[in-house]
């Protein structure tokens, strides 16, 4: 399984994309800079995206990739909780702010298809082991667990706060992927406001570590451009306090499990 990074970032520079994902080039994960960081030759391959929840920054590019799959005469599965699809679809596919998705290139074949997804209740989605678990976000999110047919796994938290133990208790990743918004001075607002800080994240693995008894490779996304650098430096640290391979994630970013 390779899980490129397409998007690594909470907004949006030159070098620096929103948070988006993909894996073996056919299932994304969230899509806030898909379309932007891909050719229309790579968007041609995707068969599947899973949204973990309803922000413009995860979901942003899904606008574009239905637009352009009609190019290739695509249809596209979209996976989400219930209410991100009630949120998504009047805000950015209906024709409101550009083409109507539910009905493009027509009613009766539009190029993106949804299906709502249930938490705990795995399900296969090309080939793939998909089990979605609720995170402390500020809105109904979800994390993925994501399973390849020769079995290796990979989490991703999405956006989220303290209290993940109850996802831990679900998974065995090879690879996590968890969110550091904001430095460690901004721990009051990151904790109101559903996130993570490089300190807090140090404190939810070394539950994980407690529990499961080991430390998957770590990489850290979703990352404010104006303390990047910052998180990079409480990154680090937090890496070598715990003796674990724990690093930021960075646009094109590769990983093969």
């Amino acid at each position: 399984m390779e899980l490129r990074i397409l998007g690594a970032h909470s907004n949006e520079a030159k070098g620096a994309r929103l948070t988006s994902f993909l894996i073996d080039n056919v299932l994304a994960i969230d899509a806030g800079g898909l379309t932007s960081a891909l050719s229309l030759a790579e968007q041609e391959k995707i068969k599947a995206v899973l949204l973990t929840h309803h922000h413009f920054d995860h979901t942003r590019d899904l606008v574009t990739l239905g637009y352009n799959a009609a190019l290739w005469d695509g249809q596209i599965k979209v996976y989400a909780l219930s209410e991100a699809l009630d949120v998504v679809v009047p805000c950015l596919l209906d024709g409101k702010i550009y083409a109507n998705l539910l009905e493009y290139p027509s009613k009766k074949s539009p190029t993106l298809q949804f299906e709502t997804i249930e938490p705990y209740k795995e399900e296969n989605v090309e080939g793939y082991k998909i089990l979605a678990l609720p995170v402390k976000h500020n809105t109904p999110t979800v994390g993925y667990q994501v399973t390849s047919p020769r079995g290796k796994k990979l989490f991703y938290t999405s956006d989220t706060g303290p209290g993940l133990f109850d996802c831990w208790q679900h998974i065995a990743p090879d690879l996590l992927i968890c969110e550091s918004s904001v430095p460690n001075m901004l721990g009051d607002f990151a904790r109101k406001a559903g996130h993570l800080t490089p300190q807090l994240l140090k404190d939810e693995l070394i539950q994980f570590k407690q529990l499961k008894g080991y430390l998957p490779k770590v990489i850290v996304i979703h990352i404010a451009i104006l303390h990047e650098q910052e998180i990079e430096q409480e990154v680090a640290q937090v890496a070598k306090e715990l003796g674990a391979d724990v690093n930021l994630g960075h646009e094109d970013m590769r990983v093969v499990l």
